[in-house]
């Protein structure tokens, strides 16, 4: 145990000597959630290092995250599932512990949580409603019925699509949104066409060696036709007048 005069390991420098100990710090564990929610808090003010992290200064820290748990639901156990699940959770907590504390539009955890359940209560009528869905295609119906009366602001079917997505999954959400767009442009199909996910595979893996044997880019090459794709949306959406009605 440190001694009075002697500074205490996990207390933030200038703390004062009066402030909870390590051990009184300790969440309660009757509520999990909420434990975990208050051991963020307890960090982000007495840990030196997390008390200095900004929303940016997370944002590689997320990105690994989520990696490690995609690779946990494709190939890990139940457990590995289970303690990326968390550490995901962990940079969900962490982020709301930032936000907090913001000078403008300050929110916390429960904020998140609160505005979440509220989106979900929504988009589930058939649930917490009186609205029918007896299929996976009508739960879609009120589904994209709420989020469309939610995100009224919106102009076009790309419009909250991340280009910040790798680049294969971005052309496959583009191309899901033009199917919304009447006269859309198309890529063309080349080639023998593959039967099943494990044949795509494959013709992508091939496609990627054509690249590496050319010195091509691959991930530049696509990058680069899909930004042409974003742009032929865009000019099939203004030349359209039903463009209006978006797929949301």
């Amino acid at each position: 145990m440190a001694s009075p005069t002697s500074p205490d390991p996990g207390r933030v420098s200038g703390e004062p000597a009066g402030a909870p100990s390590g051990s009184e710090r300790l969440p309660r564990a009757d509520d999990p959630l909420r434990a975990a929610a208050e051991a963020m808090q307890a960090v982000r003010e007495h840990c030196v290092w997390s008390a200095r992290i900004t929303h940016r200064d997370l944002v590689p820290y997320l990105v690994e995250e989520s990696a490690e748990l995609i690779d946990a639901v494709e190939a890990g156990s139940r457990a590995d599932l289970r303690e990326e699940l968390g550490d995901l959770l962990w940079q969900v907590l962490f982020h709301a512990a930032v936000a907090a504390e913001a000078a403008e539009e300050p929110f916390d955890i429960d904020d998140v949580a609160r505005g979440l359940t509220d989106k979900m209560v929504r988009r589930h009528p058939h649930v917490f409603a009186d609205a029918v869905a007896t299929t996976p295609e009508e739960v879609l119906v009120h589904w994209n019925a709420a989020k469309a009366a939610e995100k009224r602001t919106r102009t076009s079917v790309l419009d909250g699509v991340s280009p910040h997505m790798p680049s294969l999954a971005l052309a496959q959400k583009l191309l899901s949104r033009a199917v919304a767009v009447p006269a859309s442009p198309a890529p063309a199909a080349a080639g023998v066409l593959p039967e099943s996910e494990e044949e795509l595979g494959d013709a992508l893996l091939a496609l990627v060696d054509v690249a590496r044997e050319r010195g091509w880019d691959a991930e530049r090459a696509l990058r680069e036709r899909v930004r042409r794709l974003e742009g032929d949306i865009r000019r099939a959406e203004a030349a359209s007048p039903d463009a209006a009605d978006l797929g949301n």
